[in-house]
């Protein structure tokens, strides 16, 4: 018997986000991937160069199981759970993408254009790299957090911040995929 594997439907993994969401609440707990990163580099002693990362980061090692939990999740989910078949993307985002110079668009999660190591180890695949690496850095740090702790833990607890900042997130997109993408390639 063949099994037929699709992503969670709506129903199912939005009142799971909802149940951890409210766990976290009542046990008085955040959620970010940038606050993972800031812990981890914490852990390695960054805090001897930066102020940033001076803090008691063994009152966050909770938050790991996040990082932990990605990690374990995205293994199973590709091992187990996918049936290895392409994105479905838009004919019109596949025709757009192509015009850039993307072949093959929405056949694998990262396109071999830019994340290829004969892409990657080129002037320009390593500055793309290294400014959008800064540019995430940045504007994480600005934000005062990352996108997954802004959008599903700041808009849980309705703050007015994370608002504006997943507002910005959308807005930054749409000019990158619109005006800055299409000057880059």
């Amino acid at each position: 018997m063949d099994v037929i594997l699709q992503p969670w439907p709506w129903f199912v993994s939005g009142p799971l986000i909802a149940i951890t969401m409210a766990t976290l609440v009542f046990f008085g707990k955040t959620f970010g991937m940038s606050s993972n990163l800031r812990t981890l580099c914490s852990i390695g002693g960054a805090g001897k160069y930066a102020d940033f990362f001076k803090f008691d980061w063994k009152a966050q090692k909770w938050n790991l199981t996040v990082l932990l939990g990605a990690i374990i999740g995205g293994f199973i989910a590709v091992q187990f759970l996918s049936d290895g078949s392409s994105i479905d993307l838009s004919t019109s985002t596949i025709t757009d993408l192509k015009n850039l110079g993307f072949d093959n668009a929405g056949a694998t999660l990262l396109p071999s254009e830019i994340y290829s190591w004969d892409n990657i180890l080129t002037l320009k695949g390593f500055s793309i790299l290294v400014i959008a690496g800064f540019l995430v850095g940045f504007g994480t740090r600005y934000a005062g957090g990352c996108t997954s702790g802004h959008a599903i833990t700041g808009l849980s607890n309705l703050q007015l911040p994370s608002l504006i900042a997943v507002v910005g997130f959308f807005i930054g997109g749409l000019i990158m995929t619109h005006f800055l993408l299409p000057l880059i390639f």
